[in-house]
């Protein structure tokens, strides 16, 4: 296994500077942002990718020594007018990993709000079908975030239909792999150990990020929250801050066969704000795992 991280939490830095840190600090891989403009997420320019944008960002992992794990773009996949144009998005992604060879591009599922689920697991065949065939023949996977992302429904119920192992076991029939991340199981009361192990097959990236329960909360709000502007009954922490076992994760990742990267996905409202800031989460993420990990 090799340890890396999500460049999201750095969008003012660049990619030059992020690596040379990362290797520095003794990370091996990282998951870069992939976003089209004027999104600032966009460590790896998709949107104008060219022969310069491919030996740019060659040049910076072969000078570093780093692996690119996945380009990211998190997006709403079955959004009722923007769809067309995230999945457009998606295929760019997959041109620039292939150029790169890099092994997946990493996005969601998402959902329709207005529609009801069923009718959204029917057009999220129809959408990810051509989707996983176009990666396939690039040498590419599309791996899928099991992030529940509660704002894209207006009522806060999934917008991303891939949250629990029920809809793992459904997207798995479209061809696409699993980017597990446990922090969003523990706030749905799902041990992510146990819904880890039978799906180790067809976990293809790992993403690390932890989750603090809000002292209070949950007995006022219940699990589904507040129905106010008020934040919820739970907040993401860097690993090692939370509830997540993750000596059980690493080992259970471990038996399992599994030998990619692990990428932590710095979401922590403490260590933020400031780029030295978000370092400093790093490194505490990175004291939690790297001794679990082997390699």
């Amino acid at each position: 296994m090799k340890l890396g991280f999500l460049t999201t939490c750095l969008p003012e830095s660049d990619l030059t500077d992020i690596a040379r840190w990362a290797a520095g600090q003794g990370f091996e891989a990282l998951e870069v942002a992939g976003w089209p403009s004027p999104d600032d997420r966009n460590h790896i320019r998709v949107d104008r990718f060219d022969d310069a944008e491919r030996d740019r960002v060659g040049r910076i992992f072969a000078e570093t020594g780093l692996t690119l794990s996945s380009i990211a773009y998190y997006e709403n996949n079955l959004h009722p007018e923007q769809g067309a144009q995230v999945n457009a998005h998606v295929r760019r992604c997959v041109d620039a990993a292939a150029a790169l060879g890099c092994p997946t591009v990493g996005t969601f599922v998402g959902r329709d709000p207005g529609l009801p689920v069923a009718d959204n697991l029917k057009r999220a065949a129809d959408v990810f079908g051509p989707l996983v065939e176009y990666a396939a023949r690039h040498g590419v996977q599309i791996v899928i975030e099991n992030c529940v992302m509660k704002s894209w429904h207006p009522d806060g119920y999934p917008g991303n239909l891939a949250y629990s192992p029920e809809l793992w076991e459904w997207m798995y029939t479209l061809g696409l792999k699993l980017n597990y991340d446990p922090s969003h199981l523990v706030a749905l009361g799902i041990d992510p150990v146990a819904a880890l192990r039978p799906h180790l097959a067809n976990v293809a990236h790992v993403q690390a990020k932890d989750t603090e329960f809000l002292p209070g909360k949950l007995d006022r709000y219940g699990f589904h929250g507040p129905i106010s502007g008020e934040k919820g009954w739970y907040r993401f922490r860097v690993p090692g801050l939370g509830r997540v076992d993750w000596t059980r994760v690493i080992d259970v990742l471990y038996e399992g066969g599994y030998d990619g990267v692990v990428s932590v996905e710095h979401e922590d409202p403490v260590w933020s704000g400031s780029t030295a800031r978000v370092q400093t989460g790093l490194g505490i993420a990175y004291r939690t795992l790297r001794h679990l990990m082997p390699g």
